[in-house]
């Protein structure tokens, strides 16, 4: 039986564009941003400051490095965030409706910065924060681990306290899904232009 629904955060709650924040960096200078900004992992300092390995004022410093004009951190904090589209209001009601009769839970492969922007705004322009959508949330720069390492997964299962056999994870990457189903996980892979709502209802979790 199925208690837990855990959700990856974008691709699946929150719409995101890899190519916005590609241009929003070459628009500042930087000359191969693509290089760094994958759909669904990312490398250097970017990738360093998802994994936690690096701080957000050390991720700042690093791209300074990358290019040649003088920055503010909101100036990059702001191109980073132009992954990120936001989240239809509509999935917060449907949510909402799901945590009446199931845990709700997050993994999500994130850095700070968003983390304490734009994604928790878009959470809050329904009137609640993050809190109460989730009964528990898990991040890769807290876990010091990122989707599919199944650190992050066992990290996940101690600290949301989730029986993987009772959990159903919804995800955009099927990297990720089959990292999941070697702990025991339900999976779910949420295509491009597919609401989860539906995808759920289809296996009768509603």
């Amino acid at each position: 039986m199925i208690k837990n629904i855990l959700f990856d955060l974008g691709g699946v709650i929150m719409d995101i564009r890899r190519d916005n924040c590609v241009e929003a960096f070459k628009k500042l200078g930087m000359a191969d941003p693509g290089q760094f900004l994958g759909d669904y992992a990312q490398k250097g300092p970017f990738q360093g400051v998802e994994d936690g390995s690096v701080s957000a004022s050390q991720f700042r410093d690093e791209i300074r490095k990358l290019i040649p004009v003088r920055l503010s951190d909101e100036e990059i904090d702001d191109a980073f965030s132009q992954f990120l589209i936001g989240i239809p209001t509509h999935r917060l009601g449907e949510l909402e409706r799901l945590h009446e009769s199931y845990r709700l839970l997050m993994l999500s492969n994130t850095n700070p910065i968003m983390w304490n922007g734009k994604i928790d705004s878009e959470f809050r322009k329904a009137g609640h924060d993050v809190g109460h959508y989730f009964d528990g949330i898990a991040l890769s720069y807290e876990a010091k681990a990122m989707k599919p390492d199944l650190r992050i997964f066992r990290y996940a299962i101690e600290k949301l306290k989730m029986d993987p056999n009772e959990t159903i994870f919804l995800d955009d990457s099927q990297t990720n899904l089959d990292a999941a189903a070697r702990l025991g996980f339900k999976t779910l892979l949420v295509p491009p232009e597919k609401e989860f709502y539906q995808l759920l209802k289809d296996v009768n979790i509603q």
